[in-house]
Parts: structure tokens; C-alpha cells; sequence
């Protein structure tokens, strides 16, 4: 059974909060199942995006975790260029939640899919 986003969603905001980060939802998505996405701020004009992994990230050995994956591959990319991508997202599918944290070390405290 995996974990309903709003349960993962007040798990993370409260780890990036431990951490010293500020965390906060910026979009409220599906209780149950909602897809999330994370930007993370380094407050100097740069953001990364982070989104659910392909299914072909997933094995039978963690076939319930949350896997997420960069959208730029560099990184860190323009506020501008992340904002965009947020928006095209948004518009594909409307219960998404996003979540932004602002770290200037660029932190991300995900599990992230295999490149």
C-alpha cells in the first residue's frame, strides 16, 4: 500500500523544516494520490524541479516508494525556466501538489530514481 501524498507531504515539510529549511505547499493537490512535485530555491535566482519517476524506475524490491527525478538535468536552472516547466505541469494534470523549499545549499532530502 503506498503512503497517501498528503501523509508524504507533511512528512517532508516537516523534515525540511528540521533541517533548517523553510518548506511550505504551495499547491494543494489529491489527498490520495496526487502526484508531487518539489522545487527547491536557493534564493540567487536558480531553482531545481523535482517530479515523480518514470514507472520504470520502480523495481519489486521498493515497489512503494516515492522516486522522484530532476526535470533539468544541470540542476539548477533560472527561476523563470523552473516556473514554466511548474505552469506546463499544472496544466497536464490539476491535482498535483507542489511543494517549494527554500535551502541556499540547494537540499532536496528525496529519494531520488536511479540516472
Amino acid at each position: 500500500m503506498r503512503l497517501k501524498s498528503a501523509i508524504w507531504v507533511a512528512a517532508y515539510i516537516r523534515r525540511c523544516n528540521t533541517e533548517g529549511c523553510f518548506a511550505a505547499v504551495r499547491r494543494r493537490g489529491a489527498e490520495e494520490a496526487g502526484a508531487i512535485f518539489v522545487k527547491i530555491a536557493k534564493l540567487d535566482g536558480t531553482s531545481a524541479l523535482f517530479g515523480p519517476a518514470p514507472q520504470s524506475a520502480f523495481d519489486n524490491a521498493r515497489p512503494v516508494e516515492h522516486l522522484f527525478t530532476s526535470y533539468f538535468p544541470q540542476g539548477f536552472a533560472p527561476d523563470a525556466d523552473v516556473e514554466a516547466k511548474i505552469a506546463r505541469e499544472q496544466k497536464f494534470d490539476p491535482d498535483l501538489w507542489l511543494i517549494e523549499v527554500e535551502d541556499r545549499l540547494g537540499r532536496n532530502f528525496l529519494t531520488l530514481a536511479p540516472a
